[in-house]
């Protein structure tokens, strides 16, 4: 994919701001910490259009990233951070629950998992929640430079276990430094945006 065009339509908090227009929209969903604003960088070959934050829970909207005039990638607000009070968490999932049980134009969900560590109860939540409303699911074990290669095919089994990923969802290993994972990452999102 050549993505000679990406922008930050809106940041929205409620369906009245989602942009209409019915274009293809790819979620991303993962823990605060996992790295989705840098693999939304990378993918686009874009240094910071996605600002990353070394304050993890930062994301608290819906990011809408128009690429190339024909879909959006959506950044939906990190879960699982400490730090946030249990009243904006529940505010979050409102949020997030409205968006991914409601918007059309969703075509799939990219569910972001730090290879370095299992998958969390949250992750293991998140990937069940999809699966429940029948999302389409592509798991993105991000930070695979922080693993030697010799032990990444170990990592991705536990990953995979842990979450119980369907047949026939792929898991792909990926790094925003090295970029490893990215055409395939990009080769698993191209079917779903062709609607």
């Amino acid at each position: 994919m050549n993505v000679t065009k990406a922008e930050l339509v809106i940041s929205a908090v409620k369906p009245e701001q989602y942009p209409d227009g019915g274009r293809p929209e790819v979620a991303l969903a993962g823990r605060s910490n996992v790295g989705k604003s840098s693999f939304i960088n990378k993918m686009i070959n874009r240094k910071n259009l996605a600002r990353t934050s070394s304050k993890p829970g930062k994301t608290q909207t819906l990011n809408f990233y128009l690429i190339n005039d024909s879909f959006y990638f959506v950044d939906v607000p990190g879960y699982g951070f400490a730090r946030v009070s249990k009243q904006e968490r529940q505010k979050w999932g409102k949020m997030m629950e409205t968006y991914f049980t409601t918007r059309q134009t969703l075509q799939a969900a990219l569910l972001l998992v730090d290879l370095r560590h299992p998958p969390t109860k949250d992750d293991v939540m998140m990937y069940e929640f999809l699966k429940h409303y029948d999302i389409p699911v592509v798991v993105i074990a991000t930070k695979a430079d922080k693993v030697p290669r010799g032990k990444q095919a170990k990592h991705a089994k536990i990953a995979r276990e842990t979450l119980n990923i369907a047949d026939g969802d792929p898991l792909i290993l990926f790094s925003a430094e090295t970029g490893q994972g990215k055409e395939e990452a990009w080769a698993a999102i191209m079917p779903f945006l062709a609607g």
